[in-house]
């Protein structure tokens, strides 16, 4: 029996991109999972956007951290990312999470306790220390318990509140948490990002293949979207043991890992960050991990990451 194909071989060949005006209506979007997300998106110019574009006009260095799938430890990048470019005194630098629905950046940052304040310029950053400041969702749940159930409007409506009211002042680096896949968080942060521009997205992935298969949509959703790239990074490469410094495979990389796939398209590799048991015990009590464990060869990977980024 023949079994008539309702999507094309490549799907994605035709995409009109996230941004077009056909999106999710064009003849190239039928059978995409992500069709109704497009068609719903807000059309035409956002009276916002000149606001928006200031404030992030104001932000010399804006990184996104993306991942196709959950629990490859991108919330914990990001986490480390921010702190290890804030060992530089004489820079000032954000962590925003875009998390909505798993807002886990104020427990891994150690501030989960604590309130936003407003102030003339706007909403204040929760500050971890002097120069790195943290805006999520989770300051605003009546507790750690409370689940966000909201539908894209509502997801977009306070992505955009954290740029435009949230006085950032003038940052060097914005770090900003995404949740997995590419959905509404993502065309959100497209439409508000793309006047002041971005510097790029690095991509977190593991080295097995399930975890490089939804990584190959992510790097679809950059080229669609005309997010640079800064590179990928595999994540929970091996098992370090803390005392003896010996490797162990947990993960094995069948098809070639993290480095095969940055080859495949082009590219760049930023490295790899091996497992670390200290790398959990800094996130439960909110700690910088990359302070605490200078000699780490995870800490070594992710400083040598910050390097490879050529910003």
């Amino acid at each position: 029996m023949q079994v008539e194909e309702s999507v094309p071989i490549d799907a994605n060949a035709h995409c009109p991109g996230p941004s077009s005006a056909d999106a999710g209506k064009s003849d190239a979007c039928e059978g995409c999972p992500n069709k109704e997300i497009c068609a719903s998106a807000p059309r035409g110019e956002d009276p916002d956007l000149p606001l928006v574009t200031e404030r992030l006009n104001k932000i010399k260095h804006k990184i996104l951290v993306l991942s196709g799938k959950g629990g490859v430890g991108k919330s914990t990048f990001s986490a480390q990312l921010a702190w290890a470019l804030s060992l530089d005194e004489n820079k000032q630098v954000g962590l925003l999470d875009v998390d909505i629905c798993g807002p886990s950046i104020p427990t891994i940052m150690g501030v989960q306790n604590e309130e936003i304040h407003q102030s003339n310029e706007g909403l204040s950053p929760v500050y971890v220390c002097e120069n790195l400041g943290v805006m999520s969702i989770g300051f605003l749940l009546p507790s750690e318990d409370s689940s966000v159930i909201w539908r894209g409007p509502k997801k977009n409506g306070i992505i955009k509140q954290f740029i435009k009211d949230v006085y950032w002042a003038d940052l060097d680096y914005l770090v900003v948490d995404t949740p997995p896949g590419t959905s509404d968080e993502h065309l959100s942060l497209v439409q508000f990002f793309k006047q002041s521009g971005v510097d790029g997205a690095i991509i977190i992935s593991t080295p097995q293949e399930v975890s490089l298969q939804d990584v190959r949509k992510e790097i679809n959703f950059c080229q669609k979207a005309k997010i640079p790239i800064l590179g990928l990074v595999e994540n929970m490469s091996g098992f370090v043991c803390p005392s003896c410094h010996n490797k162990s495979n947990i993960f094995i990389a069948n098809t070639g890992g993290g480095e095969a796939l940055a080859a495949e398209f082009s590219i760049p590799f930023l490295g790899r960050v091996p497992l670390d048991p200290r790398i959990t015990q800094a996130c439960d009590y909110g700690k910088s991990f990359v302070d605490e464990c200078p000699e780490s060869p995870a800490s070594e990977a992710i400083i040598k990451i910050i390097d490879g980024m050529c910003l």
